[in-house]
C-alpha cells in the first residue's frame, strides 16, 4: 500500500483515443519541470532527452510514451504565444525523474501507483 503524500499536486489528463475506446493518462513536461524544481526548460529539456535515450535503450518507443505539443500561453492583455512541451505517460514520467540532478528533492514516490 503507498501512503505516501507529494507536498505538490500535478494534475494528469486523459487523451481518449479512438482506437478501440481506449485512453491515456498523462501529464504535460512543464507541469513536471515545476515539481521535480527546474527554473529554465532549457535545463529541464536536458533531462528529457535523456529520460528519451534510456527509453529507446530500454527497445521502447520514444513515440509511445512522449509526444511532443504545441500550447499557447497568456503573455499580456488578449495577447498569446506558442510554447513547446511534451505529453509524457506515467513511464515517461519515470525516466525523467530517474534521469534528472540527482542533488534535487526525490520526488519519483509522486508517480507510484496507487
Amino acid at each position: 500500500m503507498n501512503n505516501y503524500t507529494p507536498p505538490y499536486k500535478i494534475t494528469s489528463k486523459i487523451l481518449k483515443l479512438s482506437i478501440e475506446n481506449s485512453s491515456i493518462e498523462y501529464w504535460f513536461a512543464r507541469d513536471l519541470q515545476k515539481v521535480l524544481g527546474y527554473e529554465r526548460w532549457e535545463n529541464f529539456a536536458n533531462v528529457i532527452q535523456k529520460a528519451k535515450t534510456a527509453c529507446e535503450n530500454s527497445s521502447i518507443k520514444i513515440s509511445d510514451h512522449f509526444r511532443d505539443v504545441t500550447k499557447m500561453v497568456s503573455i499580456g492583455l488578449n495577447t498569446q504565444r506558442p510554447i513547446e512541451d511534451i505529453m509524457l505517460t506515467r513511464y515517461a514520467c519515470y525516466l525523467v525523474a530517474q534521469n534528472g540532478d540527482s542533488k534535487k528533492d526525490d520526488k519519483t514516490k509522486c508517480f507510484a501507483k496507487k
